[in-house]
């Protein structure tokens, strides 16, 4: 079955990057948009950024637009989110998600494809 394995996350200083990656298998991954989620403990899970499935397009959050970036390499199935400028409030468990709707979206369900998430903690 299809496959979303996130790598990259760790813990911290305020200040400082990490970089996400999700690695993708048993997927047309070339023909989805793909995006990322977060979600903190006692809270929903709230959209991050997605990216098309060609590049050419993304979306972000507010609270991360300026500091989050999101790519992809279609040649090795492999979307990243490039996290600089991290605060505490960006601790959380992050996830990879998959989706073939016509647009990108900032919906949960409009996402298919879910990793099983990478933590990361921001100690201030």
């Amino acid at each position: 079955q299809v496959q979303l394995v996130e790598s990259g996350g760790g813990l911290v200083q305020a200040g400082g990057s990490l970089r996400l990656s999700c690695a993708a298998s048993r997927l047309t991954f070339s023909s989805y948009h793909m995006g990322w989620f977060r979600q903190a403990p006692g809270k929903e899970r709230e959209f991050v950024a997605a990216i098309t499935w060609s590049g050419g397009s993304t979306d972000y959050a507010d609270s991360v637009k300026g500091r989050f970036t999101i790519s992809r390499d279609n040649t090795k199935n492999t979307v990243y989110l490039q996290m600089n400028s991290l605060k505490p409030e960006d601790t959380a468990v992050y996830y990879c998600a998959a989706s073939n709707t016509p647009r990108l979206s900032r919906m949960v369900r409009a996402y298919d494809y879910w990793g099983q998430g990478a933590q990361v903690t921001v100690s201030s």
